[in-house]
């Protein structure tokens, strides 16, 4: 009961949104594919909108092996040779009717009781072929060309579930076959579907035996860089940043192995799998060592404008302690320094703030002032009584931030030797 009470915010959340199911023809054979299918009828009658993409490369694979066929791949794509459609088209058939005949049951005692579902299927995705890549022919291997979201639209409003297998068709009649993992991301894209959720073998993506619960598409680059993409969940992966840099808000990957766990992910707050996200993620921090080559990228202008003083990479890598950075969406946007300054005799403890930077694209907003402010309260809690700041460009923004023009003879005796008379730089000072 007290799980139940705790979904409602979900329920009330997900009624009426466009969810897109990407499963492949591992999870139709897969013994817990019936509950999927129970689970799949309960988000129906909670009111979502719902488009399954299925996949069938198993199955074609053992309709290639009956029909003595080998069909060859490249990039974690087959190749679709004219004697092989065939069998592509027999097992793609046989998947879309095994779902289907699930979709209709109505046993008394069962979950489907009672749910009545039309399930739709047809030519929604128009096709190009893939070509020639790398000097191989794919033949009638294609990729989505178009996808009719006014058709899709409708059939879901009359409360139908839309069933769209890896096949495209081209205006010229011919027949492709697709990655699904490429019609569910153009589906959700097109549609502008709320989630994007893939039915994958394992619970989500582990890093050392620990499940990581959310990432945004710049971990995920990471994570895939020199990774080919050759196995269900890296081809998910894949897919997951495609759909978040093309506009689908969420993307979630679960099992199809753990009974319960699709909606687990949807309706408790911890979840089940790991969620991909694009929404705005910025967050002002202490700076870590990873983050030398964002702060690489972010500096190197200013310093070649004589706006900041030079820093090597291995200057930054001993001083990364001082820095904080403001992070957005796994990129370094803005940073400064704190650096605790010698005290002398009878002089209250102070410091210097430097190598304050925003990224171009970030600059008419109060990132600057947030950052300033986070460093000041850092020099509070180091217990310093007084911060100096050395500019050669942004004198008033200081002054507009409570600083008060200060001359290097009012610096600790220490900086004053480090001072730079080829800069000039104008001093400034404020009191905590």
């Amino acid at each position: 009961m007290h799980w139940f009470r705790n979904s409602a915010p979900y329920i009330n959340a997900h009624r009426g949104k466009t969810f897109v199911l990407l499963f492949g023809g591992e999870a139709v054979m897969h013994e817990s594919f019936h509950n999927i299918v129970h689970d799949i009828a309960l988000l129906h009658s909670l009111g979502i909108h719902l488009v399954l993409v299925h996949g069938a490369r198993p199955q074609i694979d053992e309709n290639l092996i009956e029909n003595g066929l080998h069909t060859p791949f490249h990039d974690g794509l087959r190749i679709t040779t004219r004697e092989s459609l065939r069998c592509v088209l027999d097992a793609v058939g046989s998947v879309r009717i095994q779902i289907e005949g699930l979709l209709s049951m109505g046993l008394a005692n069962s979950p489907m009781y009672g749910a009545r579902i039309d399930a739709v299927s047809g030519n929604f995705v128009t096709a190009r072929p893939y070509g020639v890549r790398d000097g191989i022919d794919h033949a009638l291997t294609g990729e989505v060309r178009s996808v009719d979201t006014e058709a899709i639209q409708k059939q879901l409003v009359n409360r139908h579930i839309v069933i769209l297998g890896p096949m495209g068709y081209s205006p010229t009649g011919e027949v492709f076959n697709l990655l699904a993992e490429d019609v569910a991301v153009s589906v959700a894209e097109a549609l502008q579907a709320d989630k994007l959720i893939c039915l994958s073998e394992y619970d989500g993506l582990e890093e050392d035996s620990h499940l990581l619960r959310e990432m945004i598409p710049n971990e995920v680059d990471r994570y895939l860089r020199d990774r080919p993409l050759d196995n269900e969940l890296l081809r998910y992966l894949n897919a997951a940043r495609a759909a978040c840099r093309g506009g689908v808000r969420r993307i979630h990957i679960v099992s199809y192995r753990r009974d319960g766990a699709l909606l687990q992910e949807l309706f408790t707050r911890d979840g089940a799998g790991t969620l991909i996200t694009q929404d705005p993620y910025e967050e002002i921090r202490n700076a870590e060592i990873e983050d030398i080559g964002g702060l690489l990228e972010l500096l190197r202008p200013l310093e070649d404008e004589g706006i900041l003083v030079r820093r090597s990479r291995e200057k930054l890598e001993n001083e990364i302690q001082h820095f904080a950075v403001i992070e957005r969406d796994g990129m370094i946007v803005g940073c400064g320094a704190l650096y605790p300054l010698p005290v002398d005799s009878g002089l209250p403890a102070c410091g210097e703030i430097a190598c304050v930077a925003i990224h171009p694209l970030y600059r008419k907003s109060e990132r600057g002032s947030e950052l300033l402010d986070f460093l000041e309260r850092r020099a509070v809690i180091k217990g310093l009584r007084c911060l100096f700041v050395l500019t050669t460009r942004t004198a008033h923004w200081f002054i507009e931030h409570g600083f008060t023009p200060a001359s290097v003879d009012d610096l600790p005796s220490s900086r004053q030797a480090l001072y730079n008379l080829q800069r000039n730089s104008l001093v400034f000072s404020k009191k905590l």
